[in-house]
């Protein structure tokens, strides 16, 4: 049984407070008479720690993405494709569409408690450093949906990103390498998407193929989805992994096949 289908039946056996158990008690709605606070009802069957790090990853990036699209004032059409377009890639079924937003309303709220949220967040996933990476991928990919980053978005990006332990240089060089990945996809002429391929390897055009082929097998092994999912990504954001791996594959074999 997956992580959401054993918080629908009950057989979690572990405490959630603090912020993560209230938007968790808010999503799931009636589900649970008293929210995710309460102890396991079916014998005390608990969810293991794979799981229960699935269940607050995947409530803390639906929620923070509803933060990040408000963080400038307004929710564009293009964010709100791009939650969508995250929920079709989940391929999640109608209860887990409605929980999802349910969250993304939620962190669009006046005083959401985004720093609360992030040290919960930090703490449930402990050490697991490519779960942050993703996740910063995640959401990050929200605000630059609509083609543009502005100067308080990038201020709440940064924000988030040092609160989950990154250096502003560290977040900026992974901002640029997911910049790199919208430009290639949306880029026609092989120029711009050579250019493209390597923003989004993180490199500089002028590297050698040693150079070239370390930073490939990094990302490969940063996004690798199988190793994804036995860390704590929910099974049903393998297909997001996926594609990214596909993405890092292309950029390399064209950057490759150029010279």
């Amino acid at each position: 049984m997956s992580w959401f289908g054993k918080i629908l039946g009950g057989t979690f056996g572990f405490m959630m407070g603090g912020p993560l158990g209230a938007l968790m008690g808010v999503a799931l709605g009636n589900y649970f008479d008293g929210g995710m606070e309460n102890v396991s009802r079916n014998g005390g069957l608990g969810i293991g720690a794979t799981e229960r790090v699935q269940s607050v990853f995947f409530t803390v990036t639906f929620s923070v993405m509803g933060y990040v699209a408000k963080s400038d004032g307004k929710v564009t059409k293009d964010e709100i494709a791009l939650a969508e377009q995250v929920m079709d890639q989940m391929q999640l079924s109608a209860q887990q569409r409605k929980i999802a937003i349910t969250l993304f309303n939620e962190g669009k709220k006046p005083g959401f408690q985004i720093h609360e949220v992030l040290q919960q967040f930090k703490k449930e996933l402990y050490r697991r450093t490519t779960l942050v990476q993703i996740f910063l991928e995640i959401i990050s990919a929200v605000a630059l949906s609509d083609g543009t980053l502005d100067t308080k978005e990038q201020k709440v990006l940064e924000d988030i990103a040092t609160d989950l332990g990154y250096t502003l240089a560290d977040f900026n060089e992974l901002l640029g390498r997911i910049s790199g990945q919208a430009h290639f996809a949306q880029q026609a002429s092989t120029e711009d998407k050579l250019s493209a391929a390597y923003e989004l390897l993180g490199i500089e055009e002028g590297v050698d193929d040693g150079q070239l082929k370390k930073a490939y097998r990094r990302q490969m092994n940063q996004h690798h989805p199988d190793k994804l999912v036995a860390k704590g990504l929910p099974e049903e954001m393998i297909d997001i992994a996926t594609k990214k791996t596909q993405d890092i594959k292309s950029a390399y074999e064209l950057i490759k096949a150029h010279r």
